[in-house]
């Protein structure tokens, strides 16, 4: 099987709104993939979608063959172990340290001994460059470290599967580096499978394998990055390029402006 993950006809509102109108989606083994659009198109939504948090109106969700949509709880949290998730606030345990960070997905889904679990978590903070910082508290870390510790937490269980929620922002060019560089490197030499979800174009389409762009609840664009800056789609050159006014207008409706100002 080549895609790790498989959407088929998935359909998904909050209230009245529509964010998904049967949209199809894959994601190939072992590939980055980037799912881009306006803000409240549903991306982080999706991201719950696929990890089972929320469920679909209808349509089916797979991951590695196995339906994630509607599945029994006790299967859900087998499901679970085979994702890591990188959110965009980090979300450390702030009461304990770095490493007791790193080892509490180890020590909530294994009965590995201390020992094992001690040389794991040095093993996971020393690719992501932080072995030094294992006895820092969250609170004494800079933006892009408490990142790399939660990426660091993300693949300690050594996940098919990474859930990467707007990883690059609010980092400095040198964390932002820092965070691309390690992505790209924890893919490859891990045989990981990647989605993330960003606004940052340049950055997400540099590292990405296969983009989406999600938009009025459907894709409006897929393909590889060099396929999308050819894409011809108005509302894909508009989000690509960054272009203030298009599909996506400047104004929003109004009446006639000379009536405003006379009335």
């Amino acid at each position: 099987m080549t895609d790790l993950v498989r959407i088929r006809n998935l359909h998904f509102k909050r209230n009245d709104r529509i964010l998904f109108d049967g949209i199809d989606l894959e994601v190939p083994r072992g590939k980055i993939t980037a799912i881009m659009g306006p803000s409240g198109c549903g991306k982080t939504t999706l991201l719950r979608l696929i990890g089972g948090q929320l469920q679909p109106d209808s349509g089916t969700i797979e991951l590695d063959g196995q339906r994630v949509d509607h599945c029994p709880k006790v299967q859900l949290y087998k499901i679970r172990r085979e994702l890591g998730v990188l959110f965009q606030s980090a979300a450390l345990f702030t009461n304990i340290t770095v490493f007791d960070n790193v080892a509490f997905p180890l020590r909530e889904h294994t009965q590995l001994p201390e020992a094992m679990i001690r040389s794991i978590v040095f093993m996971k903070l020393h690719a992501v460059g932080l072995r030094g910082a294992a006895y820092l508290f969250p609170n004494e870390l800079s933006g892009g470290m408490a990142r790399r510790v939660a990426l660091a937490r993300a693949i300690a269980l050594d996940p098919k599967l990474i859930l990467y929620d707007e990883p690059f922002v609010g980092l400095d060019p040198i964390a932002l580096g820092v965070i691309v560089k390690l992505i790209q490197q924890l893919n490859s030499a891990l045989g990981i499978t990647s989605i993330l979800i960003s606004h940052d174009v340049y950055e997400a389409t540099r590292i990405a394998h296969v983009v989406y762009i999600i938009a009025n609840g459907q894709i409006i664009g897929q393909g590889t990055p060099q396929q999308l800056s050819l894409d011809q789609n108005p509302q894909v050159i508009q989000f690509m390029q960054g272009l203030p006014d298009g599909i996506v207008p400047f104004h929003y409706p109004a009446q006639i402006y000379l009536d405003d100002l006379l009335d």
